[in-house]
């Protein structure tokens, strides 16, 4: 017996229209017979579906277009291994603090625990990554569900980040009863404000104001509040680091920018001020065998960003934005303290080291081999990016080149929990979201490899994004690592395969290059003729900062080499 037409009032009919309520206008996704119900539905509501090879690269999607955008990203896969497939995009996430609803199915309510297709709980899986995580059985509690679980993706009662739930197969294709379709469980909710504390505000600008050597340190918890960051350090003076989740969050421009400076300055503080940044391995975890006697001022709207590895001398529990604001007025006309011969001199070093990176990007040899040094790969590339450009990085050894030589207003790479491979779908999601802005994805060979076919889904569904594959035959930040700790290479060497002819053979522009002379103009002619993939042989004798700090090396205390040495001798020092 066939199954009963799906209108807009069964289950995967209310799903759908929820979704549409809630502004979602793409979904990315990879069918299944678990989840045709909703699919159909999804369709029907006029919500656009974009069509994955790997249920990874939906959830990536769904991650980019989450944070690109502000809102919703929805991810839908379907049951058994679609659910296995998707769950490193949904650890992403989860580490991220990224805004997604992952989607998918189970098999029909008889046939549960039955050795049915496809029957695993994948609730059990994903709990400890997710923020909720539901097995919705009962039509009637459908739209609740939903409406919580989007609440919690936002953070409205924890941290935010991704959300699960999965549906039988019947339960999609049963009726919701009309009067339990209540319009408040469709209706998106405002997002709250946290607002600070006025004694916590007095307390911050006591001691901000204060400081000598303040440095302000931003994470993806600033995002949104840029405008009052950059009021923030016009008034206070400080000095400023950005990190890779908050890229392009305050304009290279501004006077407080010392990024070229970070290990000096990162030393010199005496007060470090996080904002919506926790202080994980990429900041040393806030040791004082690094910051020194520095006190700290935490600000963030998520617990970890407040409280994780270090307390603040002052913490302040609210949305950072508010809490930058507050800041602002409460100090009024006061004079801070800060040492503006320290922070001129930092900025002025800063910029020397801009101009001379630049200069040595831009003459950056070939090997003897005439493999293009990545930096020069990198340096053309900047030339043509325009104020607006989306940059995605993507890779080990040429995620570093990459994290330097690039500057954009809007940035997206591996992030903290270090996810290769989320490059090129980043890079689709964010060139369907922003089809009027240049998106360029810079990827290593190994990372592009593990997505390397959502280039099919690039062109099928005309995303317009650049694709730039720094391709050197190797896991080279490995090669590095085994060649200096081990004297061998096992294990990490690629083929200096030609990926340029793959992704035509999908119906892509692209064109392999192999000298720095053909470099610019094959960048033009990709640019003009997004979706596109330039495959450039690039030097493997390059060394990133990252190889040459032993971050592959992986120390016992500390990410870095010379981190790790300074915290062992501070331990034995304080014993």
């Amino acid at each position: 017996m066939p199954p009963t037409p799906l209108t807009q009032d069964t289950a995967a009919g209310v799903i759908a229209r929820f979704l549409k309520a809630r502004g979602v206008d793409r979904i990315f996704a990879l069918c299944g017979g678990h989840i045709m119900p909703m699919w159909m539905r999804a369709d029907a509501e006029g919500i656009e579906i974009v069509d994955v090879r790997d249920e990874r690269a939906a959830v990536y999607m769904a991650h980019a277009h989450s944070e690109l955008t502000g809102k919703l990203g929805v991810a839908m896969v379907t049951g058994g291994p679609g659910l296995t497939n998707a769950i490193t995009g949904i650890a992403n996430a989860h580490v991220a603090r990224a805004t997604v609803l992952v989607l998918s199915g189970v098999p029909p309510r008889a046939q549960e625990n039955r050795g049915a297709l496809q029957d695993i709980s994948h609730t059990e899986l994903v709990k400890s990554i997710t923020r909720y995580a539901r097995t919705v059985r009962e039509p009637a509690l459908v739209l609740q569900e939903l409406d919580e679980a989007v609440s919690r993706a936002f953070g409205q009662g924890g941290e935010p980040g991704p959300v699960y739930m999965d549906f039988p197969t019947d339960t999609l294709r049963a009726n919701v009863p009309k009067p339990l379709q209540m319009e408040e469980h469709f209706r998106a909710k405002p997002r709250s404000l946290l607002r600070p504390n006025e004694a916590d505000v007095e307390a911050a600008v006591d001691l901000l104001w204060s400081a000598r050597r303040p440095l302000i340190i931003s994470g993806r918890g600033a995002r949104g509040a840029g405008k009052e960051l950059s009021d923030f350090l016009d008034r206070l003076g400080a000095v400023y680091l950005d990190t890779g989740e908050s890229k392009g969050l305050v304009d290279d421009s501004h006077p407080s920018v010392v990024a070229a400076m970070r290990g000096k300055v990162m030393g010199d503080a005496d007060l470090v001020v996080t904002v919506g940044r926790r202080l994980d391995f990429q900041l040393a975890y806030g040791s004082p065998a690094i910051f020194g006697d520095a006190r700290f001022l935490r600000i963030g709207d998520s617990p970890l960003e407040i409280r994780d590895n270090r307390r603040g001398a002052v913490e302040l529990f609210a949305q950072p934005a508010a809490a930058l604001a507050a800041i602002v007025r409460n100090a009024g006309g006061r004079s801070p303290a800060v040492d503006r011969a320290w922070a001129e001199g930092l900025r002025a070093k800063h910029q020397e080291r801009v101009e001379k990176l630049r200069t040595t990007m831009k003459s950056a040899p070939s090997d003897s081999e005439g493999r293009i040094h990545p930096n020069r790969l990198l340096a053309e590339l900047q030339e043509r990016l325009q104020n607006d450009a989306v940059v995605i990085a993507d890779g080990g050894d040429f995620l570093s080149f990459s994290r330097v030589g690039l500057a954009s207003s809007a940035y997206l790479d591996p992030g903290s929990f270090g996810c290769l491979g989320v490059g090129t779908p980043f890079g689709i999601a964010a060139s369907l979201a922003f089809p009027g802005r240049q998106v360029v994805v810079a990827t290593g060979d190994g990372s592009f490899g593990f997505n390397a076919m959502e280039i099919d889904t690039a062109v099928r569904h005309n995303a317009p994004v650049l694709i730039v594959v720094a391709n050197n035959g190797a896991w080279q930040i490995e090669v590095h690592d085994q060649t200096d700790t081990h004297g061998k290479v096992v294990g990490t060497r690629l083929q200096l395969a030609d990926y340029a002819q793959m992704a035509r053979a999908f119906g892509m522009h692209a064109e392999r290059v192999e000298k720095e002379e053909d470099l610019s103009q094959a960048i033009e002619r990709a640019m003009a003729n997004r979706p596109a993939l330039l495959d450039v042989l690039v030097s493997p004798e390059a060394r990133s900062s990252d190889a040459k700090t032993g971050l592959a090396w992986v120390p016992d205390l500390q990410p870095l080499v010379a981190w790790d040495e300074a915290e062992r001798q501070w331990r034995d020092e304080t014993n």
